[in-house]
């Protein structure tokens, strides 16, 4: 088949849009479909690519009917009965999931391949800068915004290593070859698609024999995983010290402070220690993503000494802990967490940053599946705030569950300052409260209050 045209249904995704430039640098004409219009979508379009917001057929450019030269990409959030979906379908064109895209490519390329419940997104980007600042460089498929780069796509023309994230969602992560891999945690989740946890570890440990022979795995140390190594993969591990028998690690941070604003650790690796290294986002959650992404790029080659001025200029991701508005009066921040544990990271960060404080959130629920599946551990998550504004379920993908809505977690959170509401009710609620330090958390559509709310405190 020869490509000349790639058509995306779903384009808008953070995954297939780094899919689109790259497809678009290839000089292929690009088009596709998203159910609403973002400022991802937007920027696309500057970039030249044709994108629509109705399910129609008719909306398809005609040149993207060519069955012989075009390329479907869909993503698994859209329904099979999309009518654009279908039609592509009965008229016979090559129709492929996202991940079949980026798995051809990591076998053309060396890839790296960051897996885990949690810190994908910060690790990899880190990664990808680290690799980038040094003599190496990198291509990189992203999960998020670098802001370092105002992109989800990195491109180099010299260099054979590619940075990916490996999702674990439908089994997407199956599809690479990974020369070295990470995993940064194996907390239950998406159990609408795996069920039982034992179920998620197993595709871990699937996903570690796909690591080619003569590559190397790093992990968290005391992840609940056997990992299903081919012959010559090494296994290296990375700590804080605050883990247990963080000694025994190949790759440790020690001596972890905070001043006047500013992170530092000391990083010790299989070659020695460096110093006080400062992390350019001074979150503490973020020293693990850290390590990991230092422990690979060692691995890789990258000289240790160039790894300190590229750690120090890091400045991490759009919706990953993204300050928004940074006040002595009021500060905004944006996260798209999204479990439990992710929220119980983003929060204890906050009341490390913010420990005199009253910290408000608003936090909107992503799938009925995940939140039937966690609701207490929501709530108990979400408890560590004082304030919170609790929105509707954002569906994504899903079909509606009977019984489950966002009440399950309101009724079982212990705190007295608690709202359920819509979003169109934030901006007003808000009038009332006058937050010192404001949080938005979700994967869902809550990434549109940004702007309004930049507004109205700005």
């Amino acid at each position: 088949m020869t490509i000349k045209q790639v058509y995306f249904i779903g384009i808008g995704g953070i995954g297939m849009s780094n899919l689109a430039r790259y497809y678009h640098s290839r000089s292929c004409r690009v088009a596709g479909y998203d159910r609403t219009e973002t400022e991802l979508t937007r920027q696309l379009v500057k970039e030249g690519m044709e994108i629509h917001y109705c399910d129609d057929v008719e909306a398809i450019p005609e040149a993207f009917k060519e069955v012989n030269t075009t390329l479907v990409v869909r993503t698994p959030a859209v329904s099979d009965t999309h009518s654009e979906l279908q039609y592509f379908r009965s008229a016979g064109f090559r129709i492929v999931k996202r991940a079949e895209v980026l798995g051809e490519i990591s076998r053309e390329l060396d890839a790296l391949c960051v897996a885990g419940t949690h810190g994908k997104t910060t690790t990899s980007t880190l990664l990808a800068h680290l690799l980038r600042q040094s003599s190496l460089d990198c291509n990189a498929f992203l999960g998020g915004i670098a802001l370092n780069y105002g992109t989800n796509l990195l491109l180099s023309g010299k260099s054979r290593l590619m940075v990916a994230e490996a999702d674990e969602y439908d089994r997407s992560f199956h599809r690479l070859s990974p020369w070295m891999a990470v995993i940064t945690s194996v907390d239950p989740d998406h159990l609408d698609i795996y069920h039982s946890h034992e179920a998620y570890l197993e595709a871990f440990a699937h996903f570690t024999s796909l690591i080619r022979p003569g590559g190397n795995l790093l992990m968290k140390q005391g992840l609940v995983l056997q990992p299903r190594l081919a012959e010559g993969v090494k296994t290296y591990t990375y700590a804080t010290e605050q883990m247990p028998h963080s000694s025994k690690a190949d790759f440790r941070a020690e001596n972890i402070t905070i001043e006047e604003g500013r992170l530092y650790f000391d990083f010790i690796y299989p070659g020695g220690v460096l110093k006080k290294m400062e992390l350019g986002l001074p979150i503490t959650i973020h020293v693990e993503n850290a390590l990991a992404a230092m422990g690979l790029a060692y691995l890789c080659g990258v000289n240790a000494e160039e790894l300190r001025p590229a750690l120090a200029s890091f400045k991490g991701n759009q919706r990953r802990f993204d300050f928004q508005i940074r006040r002595n009066d009021f500060v905004y921040i944006d996260d798209y967490a999204h479990h439990p544990n992710e929220l119980k990271a983003c929060i204890r960060s906050l009341k490390a940053l913010y420990p005199t404080k009253e910290l408000t959130g608003i936090f909107q629920p992503h799938l009925y599946s995940r939140t039937r599946d966690f609701a207490d551990e929501f709530a108990q998550a979400l408890s560590g705030l004082d304030y919170v504004y609790l929105l509707d379920i954002y569906p994504a993908r899903e079909e509606p569950i009977p019984g489950v809505d966002s009440k399950l977690i309101f009724d079982k959170m212990t705190i007295e300052g608690k709202t359920l509401c819509s979003m169109d009710e934030i901006l007003s609620l808000l009038d009332r409260k006058k937050p010192e330090v404001l949080v938005t958390l979700g994967a869902g559509s809550i990434d549109r209050l940004v702007p309004l709310l930049k507004e109205k405190y700005f």
